[in-house]
C-alpha cells in the first residue's frame, strides 16, 4: 500500500509526465479521430482521468508513456467506431415502412387494387406448392435452396416453380398496370 505522501508525488509525476506529451497525444487522437481536433482533446482529457484515478494510487507502471498512449488510442478508437455507427445510421435514414405513403389520386387507387385483385387471382389459381414458392421467395425472402428444402425438390425445379409464377404474374398484370402501384 502506498502512503498518502508517496500516492501525491506519484500522481504529481503523472501529471508532469501527461503535460509533457498532451500536445502529442492530442495529435495522436487527431489522426486517430479523424482531423477532429476538438474531440481529440476531449479524449486525451479522458485519458487523463483513466491514467491517474481519483483517490487511488497505482503500483508504478513500467511504461506510463506506452500506458497513456494506449489509453488515448483505445478511447479515440472507440469514439470513432461509435461515430461511424451514428453516421451510418443517419445515412440510412427511416426504413421504407415508417416513411408515409405517398397519397394516391383516386385514379391511381382502383388502378392499384385492380392489379392487387389480379395478383391474388393468380395466386389463387397456383398449386399449393407453386404458391408456397412464390411467397417464400418473394414475401418471405428465402432463397431458392431454401425453398427446394422445403418443398423436397430440386433448386432448378424450386427455380422453375417461381420463374413460371412470376410470368403468370406478370401476364396477367399486363405491361399497362406493371408500372403503377
Amino acid at each position: 500500500m502506498i502512503s498518502g505522501a508517496a500516492a501525491l508525488t506519484q500522481d504529481h509525476g503523472k501529471l508532469a509526465l501527461f503535460m509533457a506529451h498532451r500536445a502529442d497525444l492530442i495529435d495522436y487522437a487527431t489522426s486517430i479521430t479523424g482531423g477532429d481536433r476538438a474531440r481529440a482533446e476531449d479524449v486525451v482529457q479522458d485519458a487523463f482521468l483513466r491514467f491517474v484515478p481519483a483517490g487511488q494510487a497505482d503500483a508504478a507502471l513500467d511504461q506510463p508513456l506506452g500506458y497513456l498512449y494506449r489509453i488515448v488510442r483505445n478511447l479515440a478508437l472507440d469514439w470513432s467506431r461509435r461515430r461511424a455507427v451514428e453516421v451510418r445510421s443517419q445515412d440510412e435514414g427511416a426504413p421504407w415502412w415508417m416513411l408515409p405513403a405517398v397519397p394516391r389520386t383516386p385514379e391511381e387507387e382502383v388502378t392499384h387494387r385492380r392489379t392487387l385483385a389480379r395478383i391474388v387471382t393468380v395466386l389463387n389459381r397456383l398449386e399449393p406448392d407453386i404458391r408456397m414458392a412464390v411467397e417464400m421467395h418473394r414475401f418471405g425472402g428465402h432463397t431458392l435452396g431454401e425453398i427446394a428444402a422445403r418443398l423436397g425438390v430440386s433448386v432448378p425445379t424450386a427455380h422453375r416453380m417461381v420463374r413460371g409464377a412470376l410470368m403468370q404474374i406478370a401476364a396477367a398484370i399486363g405491361p399497362d398496370d406493371a408500372g403503377h402501384g
